[in-house]
Parts: structure tokens; C-alpha cells; sequence
């Protein structure tokens, strides 16, 4: 039995946290590591594990593993966004899980103990649980407990703030509830109020097989017409040379943040998890004066749930099309290398694992002085800092070396001084290194983007 240790009452195998604040609901996280790897998480269908054991088998072998440790901290920050307080921890390892409780019947009741010692409102598990695992939990424990995917789907129903979003969250959820509707206790009791239980617009979901059916009927048609939306603008966009450019990454990995720094746009960039869920395009003027398109899409992480990556395809296909796929990863986080491998796996799901990629570490202002400045950037991977701003102009440098859509062409140009708007369209689109006036003829040599340079090849020089 191990417990990872911060201040407070401590118990046999668990932490309890003394906290009382107002606000929020009480929160008791519970971790489970296996002796076994490669074992197929409760609650997931044989297909859906398959599909991920297959993505896995692609990886080299040292792709590396959060450890039940780290795997907790992180459960920690879901909960927070989720809202809760949390107030207490325990963290067991078993050779194989319990059928019916996942952790026995023993462990069980120590966690009952423990939770009712710091009056928690809820369990969290960090892991997936079946629909029995959760009732005899329930019952044994006597409060509403949550497994990993319904904590993070209530996270996104919190933050989906287009009506897009939140069909897919309803979609993802809909699809959740859909096995677990018969017997449930404790927590369809309190249905419409507390982690686990929200939905888009905090309607309470109708547990009637048959309404649930129809209703994901109609948020499925309601998504096609979304997604038909989105193909018609995608093709407008692709009708001209402009390409698109997709930020994955990591949760929390400062995404948003260097968003805005690209864009000068005002994403909302908060260091809680999953903060960006809608996605967000905007324009970006590279150096050789080429126009691209950004696209900030929602954070991965480890075991997203298959019904999330399900319900959200219409938003990461402007992954799955993007020109060239921007990777940014926390360089300050001691497990940024798992959390890469995390993205990998995400990124192999969609089929997108084969796109040009640029990795950006991001928030090198978080190290210290002798690591930052042992940092070297390649032909593969920008060290930046999003808050400060340094490493900027080389991240677009290196976005504007690799993307191939319409690149640019040196030419030395001769047009005369009365074609006004051919002139305009030069200094606009192009990066002009020289210019001289003789004889009514402006002389120029400059990198022109090839949309424009056929547009003015009757006035090169040869």
C-alpha cells in the first residue's frame, strides 16, 4: 500500500485533507495501480480497447507511462476544474481489479471510513468503472461516486459555451449514460446539481431508454448539419491558398496562450484543464508575408474517452486537414515526454499521425536560468515562452520554412510606376528586400508568394 503524502490527517493507506472552504463540493480521489500492463480498462467495450491496444502497438516499446503518482496529480487538477474541493487521497496496488468493486470489499470500507472522516461529498475514481462497479460502490460507501470519463465530461459540459460544443458533449454523454440507466442510485437521485451530473444549459438528462435514443437521433442530425457547416467554409477556405495550421497538445500545455500571441486574438487562456473547448480560427501574417489560418482546438489527455473523440470528429477534422500540425508541450513539466506520448496516441486515432509536425516547448520562462539556457532549438522542435514572448519570431520562421502552400518564389520585377495596383499587391503580399525607381519602372527584388507571382510574371526580369 503506498499514499503519496501532503499535509493533513493521514489514515492506513489513504491521505485525508483537512479543508473547509466555502463553496465547491468535497471531493475524496481514489487511484488504483496494476501490477499487470496491458489490461483492458472496465466499463470499455473489447472493440474500443482493441482500437487503443492496436494504436499502442505502433508506438516504439519505451513510449512512456504516467505512473500512478502522477496519474493522481492529475486526477487533482481535473477536479479542481470540475470545481471541487478535494480533501482527501487514496492510492492502492492490486495484481488485478475486483470484478465487482473494483478495488474489494476491504479497501472498500477503509474508503468509506476515510471519506466519511472528512464528510465528502463525492469519490472520484481515477479510473473507468463498470455500471455494477459504480452501484456497489455506491451502496457500500454511501455517496456518489464518479469514474474518470464522467468527471471529464462534466468538465467539458462546464466549458462548452457554442451550441456546437455543447451538442457534443450532450452526445458524449448521452452515450455514457446510455448502459449505466439501470439501478442507479445515489447519483441519479441528485441528477441537475454537482460534479458529474451537469449538462448543456444544467437540464437533467431523461433516463428513459427510448427518449434518450430519439434524443441522440436528433443531436446527431443537428451535428451532420454542423459538420456540412463546416465542410462548406472548409472548402471556401481551401478555394484560395491559405493554409490552415492546427495547435494540439496537451492539456494545459499553454496552448491558448500562444494562440493569442500568434493571433493578437482574446482566447480565454486559464491554467485550469480543458479551459479551451471551442474551437477558434483566426489569421496569421508569416514573415514572407504569406497568410495562414490557426486553428485552436480542445486539449488532449491520457484515455481521452473514446465517446468524446466519437462526438467531437466534426472539431478535430480541422486537425485531420490541417497543412502542418503544431505540437505544443509544457517544457517546465517533469512528464511533458508521457504527455506526448499521450498526444501521439490521440493524434494516430484521428489519423493524423502522418502530417508535417512542429514541436513547440512552451513555457521556458517556467526554468530555471542554467536549463533555459542549455535549450537548442532543431530542425523539429522551438523552444518558446508564450507569456513572455520569447522565441516568437523564430516559431514563425520555422511555421513559414515548412509550410508548402503557396511558398514563396524570389523574382526581380520591373512594373511600371502607373500599374498602382500590382505595385499594392507587392507590398502587401510579398517581402521586398530592394527598390529603386528609374524611368517610370519601380525595380524590385522580393520573395512573392506564387499566388501572386502569377499574377505579376509579365514583369519579371529573367
Amino acid at each position: 500500500m503506498h499514499s503519496s503524502s501532503l499535509t493533513g490527517k493521514k489514515t492506513a493507506g489513504s491521505r485525508t485533507v483537512e479543508v473547509r472552504q466555502p463553496g465547491g463540493e468535497r471531493a475524496f480521489l481514489v487511484g488504483v495501480e496494476y501490477s499487470t500492463r496491458r489490461r483492458r480498462s472496465p466499463g470499455v467495450p473489447a472493440g474500443v480497447q482493441a482500437a487503443r491496444d492496436q494504436v499502442t502497438a505502433t508506438l516504439p516499446p519505451s513510449a512512456p507511462e504516467f505512473s500512478a503518482e502522477e496519474s493522481l496529480d492529475e486526477l487533482r487538477s481535473l477536479a479542481a476544474s470540475a470545481g471541487a474541493i478535494v480533501v482527501g487521497e487514496f492510492l492502492q496496488h492490486r495484481d488485478r481489479p475486483d470484478p465487482a468493486t473494483l478495488i474489494g470489499s476491504g479497501k472498500l470500507e477503509e474508503i468509506a471510513g476515510a471519506a466519511a472522516s472528512v464528510d465528502a461529498d463525492l469519490i472520484l475514481f481515477d479510473h473507468d468503472l463498470t455500471a455494477s462497479q459504480q452501484r456497489n460502490i455506491e451502496r457500500e460507501i454511501k455517496r456518489r461516486v464518479i469514474d474518470r470519463t464522467q468527471l471529464i465530461l462534466d468538465i467539458f459540459a462546464k466549458h462548452a459555451r457554442t451550441r456546437e460544443g455543447q451538442l457534443q458533449v450532450e452526445l458524449a454523454q448521452l452515450d455514457y449514460m446510455l448502459p449505466r440507466l439501470a439501478g442507479r442510485g445515489i447519483e441519479m437521485s441528485q441528477l441537475g446539481g454537482g460534479i458529474g451530473t451537469r449538462g448543456p444549459g444544467e437540464t437533467q438528462i431523461e433516463t428513459d431508454k427510448r427518449k434518450i435514443y430519439r434524443r441522440i437521433r436528433q443531436v446527431k442530425k443537428q451535428l451532420e448539419d454542423v459538420r456540412r457547416i463546416r465542410a462548406q467554409q472548409r472548402q471556401r477556405r481551401e478555394s484560395v491558398p491559405v493554409a490552415t495550421i492546427a495547435l494540439v497538445g496537451y492539456t494545459n500545455a499553454g496552448k491558448s496562450t500562444l494562440f493569442n500571441k500568434l493571433t493578437q486574438a482574446n482566447v480565454l487562456a486559464s491554467p485550469r484543464m480543458f479551459a479551451t473547448l471551442d474551437p477558434t480560427i483566426r489569421a496569421v501574417e508569416l514573415p514572407s508575408r504569406r497568410m495562414v489560418l490557426l486553428s485552436d482546438t480542445v486539449g488532449f489527455i491520457r484515455n481521452l474517452p473514446h465517446t468524446l473523440v466519437s462526438a467531437f470528429r466534426a472539431t478535430l477534422e480541422e486537425v485531420q486537414r490541417a497543412a502542418l500540425v503544431v505540437q505544443v508541450s509544457d517544457a517546465s513539466s517533469p512528464i511533458s515526454v508521457e504527455q506526448d506520448a499521450q498526444v501521439d496516441r490521440v493524434l494516430k486515432e484521428l489519423e493524423a499521425d502522418n502530417k508535417p509536425r512542429l514541436r513547440v516547448m512552451n513555457k521556458t520562462d517556467l526554468l530555471e536560468t542554467r536549463q533555459r539556457e542549455a535549450l537548442r532549438d532543431d530542425a523539429e522542435t522551438v523552444h518558446v515562452s508564450a507569456t513572455k514572448g520569447t522565441g516568437i519570431g523564430t516559431l514563425l520562421e520555422r511555421i513559414d520554412q515548412m509550410l508548402e502552400e503557396d511558398r514563396p518564389v524570389r523574382m526581380t520585377l520591373r512594373v511600371p510606376q502607373k500599374e498602382g495596383k500590382a505595385l499594392a499587391l507587392l507590398a502587401a503580399k510579398s517581402r521586398v528586400f530592394s527598390r529603386a525607381y528609374k524611368e517610370g519602372l519601380v525595380e524590385m527584388e522580393a520573395d512573392v508568394p506564387a499566388s501572386v507571382a502569377r499574377r505579376v510574371k509579365q514583369w519579371k526580369v529573367e
